[in-house]
């Protein structure tokens, strides 16, 4: 895996990465009525200007990885989408205030293990 084809696939996963995290804060800040049809759901998503802005960060997220997939096999670049749980990790301790605990901690040192062993194969 040469540089330039990492660095377009770490763009695209944070990119992938700040779009859930887009959706996460647009979910908490969409309220229905208790009795709201489907329709009337999926209009407020569709609404939510950080909803909106997470489809964007998918969209051009989705770009880049057009452009890692030219020059990398498919069976290399997709594991490396895992790098999306340690930008998700992160975002959610510091920026959404979620629990960090000792288990998370190890799954995720477990998970970029093995993207350092993916890479250097």
């Amino acid at each position: 895996m040469t540089l330039n084809s990492f660095i377009l696939v770490v763009i695209s996963v944070t990119l992938s990465a700040f779009g859930q995290t887009a959706f996460k804060i647009g979910v908490e800040r969409v309220h229905f009525a208790p009795d709201a049809a489907v329709m009337g759901k999926v209009m407020g998503f569709a609404a939510s200007p950080h909803i909106i802005g997470g489809l964007l960060f998918y969209g051009i997220g989705t770009l880049f990885w057009l452009f890692a997939l030219r020059t990398l096999d498919l069976s290399l670049a997709y594991p490396f989408v895992a790098i999306s749980f340690i930008v998700v990790f992160l975002i959610g301790i510091f920026g959404l205030g979620e629990p960090f605990n000792a288990t998370r901690l190890a799954g995720l040192l477990i998970i970029t293990l093995g993207l350092v062993v993916m890479a250097r194969a």
